[in-house]
């Protein structure tokens, strides 16, 4: 598998209002988009660090899985992200090494990029996503 680089680290938060001092006034991040990816049921925060970003993962339902993962874990780091040239690829050569996965097809997620997941029991127990950049971005 091609790796270009940590493209994100995702971390849930309860609340992205109460975390953004820490980051901004703290770190002296900027924080330079946010969003809300519905079919995720989650609100995003991003700020960037070198080429690597910061993702701050706010539940918007109690039935989306940061919901859950605070409610298991409590907040903190929730996945890391690596920036791959093909998605699909990646996922179909993980597939071929026994990796179980999560997500089976690319799908669309936070800022235009095209997203999949490897399950943790496969990873260490790290939640890890593999992402580029959307076609239409």
């Amino acid at each position: 598998m091609e790796l270009t680089h940590i493209e994100h680290l995702g971390i849930a938060v309860k609340s992205i209002e109460a975390n953004l001092p820490y980051y901004e006034k703290v770190l002296g991040l900027k924080c330079y988009n946010i969003e809300v990816v519905a079919d995720q049921k989650v609100r995003t925060a991003f700020f960037k660090v070198g080429q690597t970003k910061i993702e701050l993962l706010e539940p918007t339902s109690e039935d989306s899985t940061i919901a859950k993962f605070i409610e298991k874990k409590g907040e903190g780091v929730h996945h890391i992200a690596f920036a791959v040239p093909d998605v699909q690829a990646a996922l179909d050569e993980a597939a071929e090494l026994g990796v179980n996965l999560i997500d089976k097809a690319p799908r669309k997620g936070a800022e235009g990029l095209e997203i999949a997941f490897l399950h943790p029991k496969s990873t260490g127990s790290v939640l890890t996503e593999l992402c580029m950049e959307g076609k239409d971005k």
